[in-house]
């Protein structure tokens, strides 16, 4: 009875962390240079459901396009790259065994945005199809997550030192390489694109894109939500995993197989927005406790919710400019990165 009380109580406040999303994105839908009442934009979100009119037809009024072809694509990819990085920050984690795990630290998605630069600028992947630009960011993802897991592990057993050492030596490789084939391409719009992508932004989000992308993240977070037995044991550590029946190096393995699938579409559509994967489940972690069962998709709404409210507010902190919504998380992220390293390591504050 107890128990089933906790389920119900949990039950709904996932509800209501699911009434803040759609609170959250019609707040950010009536922000901005043209600023929306929110009838208006009821309307015309109603309208779009009722019509059965294509998103793209003409002729539907301004305050349709603002929503439904400017504002409203960039939020769902918000939503998506935010659930998605908050998801993946909870899975490294379990991984490594260490809070200050994320896919930003760690380097990832430096791979994952080498991946993409060479398949922009070089054309590597491109007999892949269409979406040889996102296979490539995850080739490049998947690729550094085993490398920093490899090098922590080289001389001993890895710990939280190592692991951070490991991530940023192979962020600042994946870097120079980065830089180096953008000096020898030669290529002006390719170049822009880069740079718009080390900066962070949603401002290029297309109903057609979201299409390949929702599906992958969200199937990928209710597959770990499904693995939470085996993430509480990868707190316990191998050997008592071993003692109860279950080998964790496989798990590890497509862990981190998908936590890059969902790494290198994110950076292949948002660019580089760190520190998310860091933030959010560090602070669930402190209301939820550590059960995966009950921290996975409490982070992945809240990560959802934090970089819709940080969309709209880079679209209106600065009057009449965007800014870029990874210099705006980094601002936050690293003196929070900063703050929980010395607590780490030195004690304050506390224990973990």
């Amino acid at each position: 009875m107890k128990n089933g009380l906790k389920e119900i109580g949990f039950a709904a406040f996932l509800l209501l962390l699911a009434v803040l999303l759609v609170l959250s994105l019609f707040w950010a839908l009536s922000i901005g240079t043209v600023k929306l009442p929110l009838e208006e934009i009821y309307a015309a979100v109603l309208d779009q459901f009722t019509s059965g009119r294509p998103i793209e037809a003409t002729g539907q009024g301004p305050v349709h396009d603002i929503v439904w072809l400017l504002r409203l694509p960039r939020l769902v990819l918000a939503a998506l790259v935010g659930a998605g990085l908050a998801s993946c920050g909870v899975i490294m984690q379990a991984i490594v065994k260490n809070p200050l795990a994320d896919p930003y630290i760690l380097g990832i998605s430096s791979g994952a945005s080498l991946g993409a630069t060479s398949a922009i600028l070089l054309g590597v992947g491109a007999a892949l199809g269409p979406n040889f630009v996102g296979i490539a960011a995850f080739i490049g993802a998947f690729v550094i997550s085993l490398a920093v897991l490899f090098i922590s592990n080289l001389g001993g057993r890895s710990n939280s030192m190592k692991l951070l050492l490991a991530g940023m030596a192979l962020s600042a490789v994946c870097g120079a390489f980065s830089s180096f084939i953008v000096y020898f391409a030669n290529n002006k719009e390719g170049m822009q694109t880069i740079a718009y992508w080390m900066m962070g932004s949603l401002a290029g989000a297309q109903w057609g894109e979201l299409a390949v992308i929702a599906p992958i993240i969200m199937a990928s977070i209710l597959f770990f939500w499904t693995q939470s037995r085996v993430l509480n044991l990868m707190l316990l550590g191998d050997e008592s995993a071993i003692t109860m029946g279950t080998d964790l190096h496989a798990y590890r393995q497509w862990y981190l197989l998908i936590s890059s699938l969902i790494v290198g579409f994110a950076v292949y559509s948002a660019g580089m927005i760190g520190f998310v994967g860091l933030i959010v489940p560090h602070v669930i972690r402190m209301f939820t406790g550590p059960d995966h069962k009950r921290l996975l998709p409490v982070a992945a709404l809240v990560g959802a919710i934090f970089l819709v409210v940080a969309d709209g507010l880079c679209r209106v902190i600065i009057p009449h400019t965007e800014l870029p919504i990874g210099i705006l998380i980094s601002m936050i992220g690293a003196p929070s990165f900063i703050y929980l390293m010395i607590k780490k390591t030195y004690g304050f504050g506390g224990s973990d």
